[in-house]
């Protein structure tokens, strides 16, 4: 066993792994750093950490039944739909009314974050487990090591979004054009979008990722437009 993990082709696969888990990560430190941004600096910390700890087990267990789950009808449409909503609510400014405790934000973090990454490893274990070839050790092992780079990542995105807010726009628009590259490849409706509309690979991610934006920019004009209507009230009875 020792012997397979240090030989020079598992060496190889390993170094695969981490580069695919750097680049397929990115989306998930997004995911991250949008859960996280409201939270008090302190927490921040608690929730990358935890947040990210238990996507990654997820993400370990998920690549046990990767080839069965991804040849599962619908499933991808389905989680498209999830995806749409998560980036959705992660525009929207978060309550900061005084009966919502600081832990339960953590909690709804930690949640949101694990949720979301459970849905985009769909397509990552994939890629994962073919650079693999199988060996479950080695999928775990480069797994392990993009944690801190999952967590330093996020870290920065956080850092940047409290500076340009802008970023907290683009992230979710990503998350909305993720969900579009997701629906297309389900296996229920790939076959005939390679064949017959093959465009849709292009127009969907785009159309996904404005759906968020579009929603989200509404639903956060409607929660500022409340928050103002209820300043106002404070102040009259002030």
């Amino acid at each position: 066993m020792l012997e397979a993990l240090l030989s020079p082709e598992s060496w190889t696969a390993l170094l695969k792994i981490i580069g695919i888990n750097i680049v397929l990560s990115g989306d998930n430190a997004v995911v991250i750093a949008l859960a996280c941004r409201s939270l008090p600096e302190k927490q921040r910390k608690l929730g990358v950490l935890f947040g990210s700890a238990g996507a990654i087990v997820l993400r370990i267990i998920l690549t046990f039944f990767a080839a069965y789950l991804m040849d599962l009808p619908y499933l991808k449409i389905v989680g498209a739909l999830l995806l749409l909503w998560i980036g959705i609510k992660l525009i929207i400014p978060e309550d900061g009314g005084e009966n919502i405790s600081a832990n339960d934000n953590l909690i709804a973090a930690i949640r949101t974050i694990i949720i979301a990454d459970l849905v985009m490893s769909l397509d990552n274990v994939i890629g994962v487990a073919g650079a693999a070839n199988g060996n479950l050790s080695l999928m775990i092992i480069g797994l392990l090591i993009s944690i801190p780079i999952i967590i330093f990542g996020s870290t920065l995105i956080m850092k940047i979004m409290d500076r340009y807010p802008i970023i907290i726009t683009i992230g979710g628009g990503l998350l909305g054009y993720v969900a579009g590259e997701m629906a297309v490849t389900d296996s229920a409706i790939a076959g005939w979008i390679e064949h017959h509309a093959h465009y849709l690979h292009i127009w969907v991610p785009i159309l996904g990722a404005i759906l968020v934006v579009a929603v989200g920019k509404w639903f956060a004009s409607r929660h500022e437009l409340g928050a103002s209507a209820l300043a106002r009230e404070v102040g009259k009875h002030s």
